[in-house]
């Protein structure tokens, strides 16, 4: 008997269990399809626009349905997301079967790196990325922006009307490049010069190619990818690779041959005590060491050239695009912005800790990185069953208020970083607006829940923090949080203030065509991209009206 009563209540226990860790009572979207469930709606559009719907419609907690009927969460709840990214971040990876497309792509760099292989290579790479490192690459910042000044010039005096049209994305990505392969790389990339190089060319539009306007195909595959065991993920990239993603084995293949010079000549130069300060130099000079925890595989010391550049080079020419974009959207926002740079009265030999007198260029790059995150999702599957808390709580379709939800293990998890932005408890209730002054004024909403590395400047380790003594209360995602927080926001933050110093000083923007501004779309292809609607299939672009800088009040 007492045989009988123990299956029973085993029997009883397993069915709470699994009622427990179940999703399907979350709220959302109705699958179209059993095949394609929400995954056309969710990346067939423009990027993070069912993000924002979703989350205005169902809240910071949504299950979705992947293909073949699997449902999946989608989470912008800022609790859930700091204790996912946060609290229990090394719990939560990515999952394995996007991991290894990624890996194959990109090599086994920093990104593509989990658990203690991830905690070696950052702490290995951190210090090149560190405050006091980051500032010493702001003259390469200015360096490479003045270098994309002298070209516009160029290009509008040789105009009878003294304006040129210039696709903003094609001139800031090459401005970028040359700036990262100097200050990462003591590498001359020779971008803005035309200089041929295979390089340049590979990592031109580089995800637009591999990952733009996908077919419905490309779509259902990502979807099963994560379905699927590394091994066999592997099998198919080995032997039947999509065809678009020959470019990328390619910039791989081309990057990891001049990784290898350059860890040459670096070795040599160490050697003959003549090391430089570029980051790829500092990783040369650490993997010198006889300690084996301050040393990277030689596959992962020669994947970080590739990973540093595809981490930091588009993601900073789209934001710089994007900014330029809202700039020519709302004009006065370039007017105060340049009113500012010319009041501070200096040519080209700023230091970062001018930038604690322009409050104004911090909070327009702040606001940018809000409105328009170049990543725009993540993505993570818990490797354990967790119960993940709630700074909102949820109604499920039978009713029961949840303030923390059950998930089990293996259950894929999208985070929208875009979504998260537009939160108006966080932001106000002009989220959906692109506004830099809400970094600055005293009525601002608060948040209970810290997110990101951005998300304030105190304690960042950049000189220019005072200003804003209340954006503690903002959580911020654009450059994620946690342990996987991106590693090189310093650089890239202070990379922003440089060109657009640089460029706002000595430029005025407008759209080239009035219906521009209609006809601009968020590409959605893993990064961001800006594209016209009219003609996407000729990736990014932007083409705006540039001309000298008027003097006086504008």
């Amino acid at each position: 008997m007492m045989f009988y009563l123990l299956i029973i209540l085993a029997v009883v226990l397993y069915l709470r269990f699994r009622r427990r860790i179940s999703i399907a009572h979350v709220r959302g979207p109705p699958s179209p399809s059993w095949l394609y469930g929400n995954w056309l709606e969710l990346f067939d559009c423009p990027a993070a626009e069912t993000d924002f719907r979703w989350q205005d419609q169902y809240g910071g907690v949504v299950r979705v349905r992947a293909p073949l009927g699997e449902d999946r969460l989608f989470i912008t709840d800022p609790k859930a997301i700091q204790y996912i990214y946060h609290t229990a971040n090394y719990r939560f990876p990515k999952p394995t079967g996007r991991q290894a497309i990624m890996r194959s792509v990109f090599g086994p760099g920093l990104t593509t790196s989990e658990g203690d292989d991830h905690r070696r290579a950052r702490k290995i790479m951190l210090p090149g990325f560190n405050g006091p490192e980051a500032r010493t690459y702001l003259p390469i910042f200015f360096g490479a922006a003045e270098r994309l000044t002298h070209k516009w010039e160029d290009l509008i005096a040789s105009e009878t009307q003294q304006t040129a049209v210039v696709s903003i994305p094609w001139w800031v990505s090459r401005a970028a490049l040359d700036a990262i392969g100097e200050a990462a790389f003591d590498y001359q990339f020779g971008a803005l010069d035309n200089s041929c190089n295979e390089l340049v060319d590979m990592y031109t539009n580089l995800f637009f190619n591999v990952f733009g306007i996908p077919t419905t195909g490309s779509i259902l595959t990502v979807g099963i990818v994560d379905k699927l065991a590394p091994a066999v993920v592997n099998f198919f990239l080995k032997y039947l690779p999509p065809r678009r993603l020959s470019h990328a084995f390619e910039a791989l293949k081309i990057s990891t041959a001049v990784s290898k010079k350059l860890v040459e000549e670096k070795t040599a130069a160490l050697l003959e005590d003549k090391g430089r300060r570029d980051i790829f130099s500092l990783l040369v000079k650490a993997n010198n060491s006889e300690d084996p925890e301050t040393r990277l595989e030689e596959k992962e010391l020669l994947a970080q050239m590739h990973t540093i550049i595809v981490a930091g080079h588009e993601t900073t020419a789209n934001t710089l695009s994007f900014t330029l974009f809202e700039m020519c959207k709302e004009p006065q926002i370039q007017h105060r912005l340049r009113a500012e740079i010319r009041a501070m009265g200096k040519p080209t030999d700023y230091t970062s800790s001018d930038f604690d007198n322009m409050p104004y260029l911090t909070a327009v790059v702040k606001e940018t990185l809000r409105f328009h995150p170049i990543i725009y999702n993540t993505f993570r599957v818990p490797e354990c069953d967790e119960v993940v808390p709630l700074l909102d709580p949820i109604t499920l379709d039978t009713g029961e208020v949840l303030t923390e939800v059950p998930i089990a293990k293996g259950t894929k998890i999208i985070t929208s970083v875009a979504a998260y932005n537009r939160n108006k408890a966080i932001f106000g209730h002009d989220a959906d607006v692109f506004n830099p002054d809400r970094w600055l004024r005293d009525d601002r909403p608060t948040s209970k829940v810290s997110l990101g590395v951005y998300a304030n400047l105190y304690g960042a380790g950049l000189p220019f923090t005072r200003t804003f003594h209340h954006s503690n209360l903002f959580g911020r995602f654009t450059f994620a949080g946690g342990s996987r927080s991106c590693i090189g926001w310093r650089f890239a933050v202070l990379e922003l203030h440089a060109f657009l110093v640089q460029l706002v000083g000595k430029f005025e923007f407008e759209f080239a065509e009035a219906a521009d501004a209609n006809d601009f779309r968020r590409e959605a292809c893993n990064l961001m991209t800006p594209t016209l609607a009219s003609d996407r299939t000729k990736g990014s672009q932007l083409p705006m009206r540039i001309r000298m800088a008027r003097n006086g009040v504008e």
